[in-house]
């Protein structure tokens, strides 16, 4: 296991304990929530090391894994990803000239947003650490899904465009991976990373049961502020923030259940639309955010 003595984002000393966090999903075990004073990230401490956090993605419930569709929550989140997948394809489209390219998606899953983007002409690669769920997208897209150690062996300054979606939460080693992610990707390349965010009303609101925290497969816990300090470190300047606004409503959904035990969809999605209303008056107060940047 791992226990910081300083931010693994930003490596202050002037961290503390939050509160503990029950996994949800699998073990039933509780986690500590460690801020950081100084660039405001979050940490979950006592994480499984790289070798044993695997057994903690094995649920049918980790529907990003095993595309699950058992269950409202799970029928909701398919029925929005169809939806989001376009989105995201026009947000990453936009941001080239020729509107497509070479692209990385790492951290791919089940390879849905890889799919998408090979339908529109795109060059793709993917990059997965769960085999049961690289075999999944593989099967999807017709090609080989790699180990995220393949970057290793990947020419630099290679791809036009880089996704994490709700990935970079998930990487143990944070820093590392963002130099690598450097230096495949082309000067003036893009950059697109989604994580949750837990300034926003709904994560104030549901406190240590709100769903986004997911200890211990989430490592970190971004704030707006964190990831501004953050993407600099690596060559990276932000140059948008844009909001993910369906994030509320499914985090809700799970988090009611985790706070009273039972589904309250009601509650949860007055809940969630009250943080999306919040949000429009300051979109980094969002329940999920984007962060693009380019290579400089």
């Amino acid at each position: 296991m791992t226990n910081y003595d300083r931010c693994p984002v930003c490596s202050g000393t002037d961290i503390h304990e939050v509160f503990l966090v029950k996994d949800f999903t699998v073990s039933g075990t509780f986690f500590p929530i460690w801020h950081c004073n100084q660039c405001t990230a979050r940490f979950t401490q006592d994480i499984p090391g790289d070798s044993e956090i695997g057994a903690y993605y094995q649920s049918e419930e980790y529907v990003s894994h095993s595309d699950t569709k058992k269950g409202l929550i799970n029928k909701l989140y398919h029925a929005v990803r169809k939806i989001t997948l376009s989105s995201k394809r026009k947000m990453v489209a936009s941001a080239l000239p020729q509107k497509k390219g070479n692209i990385l998606d790492y951290g791919c899953g089940t390879g849905a947003f890889l799919r998408e983007m090979q339908a529109a002409g795109w060059q793709i690669t993917g990059l997965e650490p769960d085999p049961r769920t690289r075999n999944i997208a593989g099967k999807l897209v017709g090609q080989t899904i790699y180990p995220p150690t393949y970057i290793n062996s990947i020419s630099e300054n290679l791809f036009d465009v880089i996704t994490l979606w709700h990935v970079l939460e998930h990487v143990h080693l944070l820093h590392q991976t963002l130099k690598q992610l450097s230096r495949v990707l082309k000067p003036g390349g893009h950059i697109f990373i989604a994580v949750p965010n837990y300034t926003s009303q709904d994560a104030i609101k549901y406190q240590s049961d709100w769903a986004a925290w997911d200890v211990p497969r989430h490592l970190y816990h971004f704030s707006p502020e964190s990831v501004k300090m953050l993407l600099p470190r690596h060559g990276f300047k932000l140059t948008e923030i844009h909001p993910m606004w369906f994030d509320s409503i499914y985090v809700s959904m799970l988090s009611e259940k985790y706070k009273t035990g039972k589904t309250h969809h009601f509650r949860a999605l007055l809940n969630g639309l009250s943080s999306n209303f919040n949000a429009l008056q300051n979109k980094e107060e969002c329940s999920s955010l984007i962060y693009v940047a380019v290579k400089e």
